[in-house]
């Protein structure tokens, strides 16, 4: 991987207002780290920064960074990390983690295809991009910014592995070499398609439970609407006891009409 130069300045303030005015003058805050240092708060030029993120074909950059005042003229660091503002995708900090030219580190970089698949070309197949991004172990100099993988030859129902990957030299690659990074599918039939669209469409059914208590339900409702059957040899009273007394004091009261 081919290092870019950045220079870099010592920064002393942290705070958060002191921040706030750096980005005010062009600056960008940044640390930077590593196994055998201690971390140094830095800030470095927000339009070289930006140059050097557009400058690169991949998410990992490996920088010269030259710090001013510093005896040491470059040191070598990955751009670990680098904040975005949400609205304007401004750089608002960056993290460094410097790195040993003669001890190996392990990045992410992007798998790229190239050619056309003859199972694309010829059979109507789809190429299937299963793995967009590989670890990979090297030191920080043959560390590749792309890999690159040719799909020419590979047919239907073919895949290509990742142990099947092309590295360049020095490079090892990290995880199951039986996982499939790049793979080429038979084409959809119109009856598949109908077959997905008809299985979109389609109303879920409901589950046995929940059919089974709805029915309960509807059965204990239908129950409790229902008269209840008199008792057999039980006579339904016409009146209430109340009222055939207060029936009978009335009828004492009644006056007896005159002569």
């Amino acid at each position: 991987m081919k290092s870019l130069s950045l220079k870099a300045f010592p920064r002393s303030l942290a705070k958060r207002s002191a921040v706030k005015k750096l980005r005010v003058t062009g600056r960008v805050p940044a640390i930077i780290y590593g196994r055998k240092i201690q971390p140094q708060n830095l800030e470095v030029t927000l339009t070289d920064i930006e140059d050097l993120i557009h400058q690169s074909v991949s998410e990992t950059i490996l920088v010269d960074l030259a710090v001013e005042g510093e005896a040491k003229s470059r040191r070598l660091a990955l751009v670990q990390e680098v904040q975005h503002h949400p609205l304007s995708r401004k750089v608002l900090h960056v993290d460094f983690h410097e790195v040993a030219e003669n001890e190996k580190v392990t990045v992410t970089v992007p798998v790229e295809t190239t050619g056309e698949a003859a199972g694309v070309k010829t059979g109507g197949g789809v190429l299937e991009h299963v793995l967009f991004k590989l670890k990979v172990r090297a030191l920080p100099r043959e560390l590749p910014e792309v890999i690159t993988v040719d799909v020419t030859r590979l047919e239907i129902g073919q895949s290509i592995h990742l142990g099947e990957i092309p590295l360049p030299p020095g490079v090892e690659v990290i995880g199951d070499k039986k996982i499939p990074v790049i793979s080429v599918a038979a084409p959809i039939t119109e009856a598949q398609e109908a077959a997905a669209l008809e299985a979109a469409t389609t109303p879920l059914a409901e589950p046995d439970v929940l059919k089974e208590k709805k029915e309960e339900g509807a059965e204990q409702a239908a129950a409790g609407g229902a008269a209840k059957p008199a008792q057999k040899g039980v006579e339904k009273p016409s009146e209430k006891p109340v009222e055939k007394a207060e029936k009978a004091e009335k009828a004492e009261k009644k006056p007896e009409k005159k002569k």
